[in-house]
């Protein structure tokens, strides 16, 4: 089984939607400013979420306080930082939420991603899109519901697909317009309204870089919150077609074997474990 990052299904973490009004001091708290920076305790280059206690000794204020789950049996809870936050007491800084996955043990970025998500979900729909009524928060799910008609709301997720092309011994690898860091990566795209996973590769595919694809197989999913994505995973093979990239989506792609591969993503990320399973033939 190839384990994907997040993805994990012995992962520490039990979700809660409900949870007392006053988080226990001992609860982990995850704030965000508006730039969807975390704030985290320092210690060289690691970094920790702080408890509940620890912000109130500092006087941190914050508000939206929402409960997440327990992670390893710890409540968590997420809250947007009041004012500016530019300025966090000693000992404390606001991170890049990123940046922060190589500083942070792999289950307090998750439940990272899973905050940043429910806080601007929450700050997004205090207002009904159909009528302009206030909303108010439903009595079990995690929902929204506009007290004027009815509306339900609740957190927005946007499919995506990722794939990784083969051809024979070769992978397909772009490099994207819009990204400055000069790494290649896998393609993807997001799902469109009425389209299956399935026409979503064969279509993006096609537009980005011109070629043909069947053969398609599974190969796993990765939350994403960046804003907030499912990322699902499936290898592919080439079938017709020479590379002809979109200008507007692809600066550069090519053909590249296990042994000359260029710069690839960081290991947060699917992309990387769809490459890393291939260089290991480790893909079922």
């Amino acid at each position: 089984m190839t384990l994907i990052p997040g993805s994990r299904l012995d992962f520490p973490f039990e979700l809660m939607i409900r949870g007392p009004s006053e988080p226990p001091p001992d609860s982990w708290m995850y704030v965000f400013r508006g730039d969807r920076r975390l704030l985290v305790c320092k210690h060289g280059q690691h970094a920790r979420i702080p408890t509940v206690a620890e912000l109130d000794d500092l006087g941190v204020k914050r508000e939206s306080q929402i409960p997440l789950g327990r992670l390893e049996g710890v409540p968590a809870f997420a809250a947007a930082a009041t004012g500016d936050g530019s300025d966090p007491p000693a000992g404390l800084l606001f991170g890049d939420l990123r940046k922060l996955a190589m500083r942070l043990d792999e289950p307090s970025f998750w439940v990272g991603a899973r905050a940043v998500q429910i806080l601007e979900w929450d700050r997004d729909h205090r207002f009904c899109g159909r009528c302009g009524g206030a909303t108010e928060d439903h009595g079990s799910d995690r929902a929204k519901v506009c007290r004027r008609c009815g509306l339900h709301f609740y957190p927005r997720l946007a499919p995506a697909v990722i794939v990784l092309v083969d051809r024979g011994d070769e992978v397909l690898l772009a490099r994207a317009a819009r990204f400055t860091s000069g790494f290649f990566s896998t393609l993807a795209g997001f799902v469109e309204a009425g389209e299956s996973l399935e026409q979503a590769i064969v279509r993006e595919i096609e537009e980005e870089v011109g070629i043909r694809v069947g053969n398609l197989r599974y190969f796993g999913s990765q939350p994403w919150p960046f804003p907030h994505s499912l990322m699902i995973g499936f290898r592919a093979s080439w079938e017709a077609g020479e590379l002809s990239p979109d200008p507007e989506e692809i600066a550069e792609a090519g053909w590249f074997r296990r042994d000359d591969l260029p710069i690839i993503p960081p290991s947060l990320s699917i992309a990387r474990s769809l490459i890393d399973a291939w260089v290991a033939e480790e893909i079922c």
